[in-house]
């Protein structure tokens, strides 16, 4: 239990930091560039996944010896796009009551709705991202066995005996 804490504290400062990356950016993009706010959103998510994923798989996530890293990012890339598809709807959701041309007549209650609708987003998309990868990318705790039948354990497996596209 201990453990998991620890890990739900990094996480959380992992995620606090890919936070201010990824609002702070759709906010130069939609009040600068006056940038649609799923667009805006979309752009910022990605930047701030590269950092969410260097950070998550250092700090907080444990590698699995056995799984194949190829399969650690193919895993992460596809939990991802499900989040930025998850982040996109919510962003759009949020500002979906106002017309068309709100960007530029309403602009501030524009920010102001798409910074609420982020900020709801952040908290699902955190939940899915920590669920998905403590179930198939954390090693188990040190001195705890690898249970053979758990889904990361056989996805880990067949990675390491497969190379993807051909790669030999």
């Amino acid at each position: 239990m201990r453990r998991l804490i620890e890990q739900l504290f990094k996480f959380g400062i992992v995620g606090a930091i890919a936070f201010i990356i990824d609002i702070g950016i759709m906010n130069l993009l939609i009040i600068l560039a006056h940038f649609n706010n799923v667009l805006a959103g979309a752009i910022s998510f990605l930047i701030s996944l590269a950092f969410n994923y260097l950070a998550s798989m250092k700090f907080v996530f444990k590698h699995r010896d056995d799984m194949a890293r190829w399969m650690e990012v193919v895993v992460f890339l596809i939990s991802s796009v499900i989040g930025l598809g998850i982040n996109e709807i919510i962003l759009w959701m949020g500002t979906a009551m106002l017309p068309a041309d709100a960007i530029h007549t309403m602009h501030g209650r524009y920010v102001l709705y798409s910074n609420a609708a982020k900020i709801v987003a952040t908290v699902v998309v955190a939940i899915w991202n920590f669920i998905i990868r403590k179930w198939l990318l954390d090693a188990p705790a040190p001195g705890k066995p690898v249970k053979e039948t758990s889904m990361a354990h056989r996805l880990g497996a067949w990675s390491l005996t497969h190379r993807p596209f051909g790669w030999d």
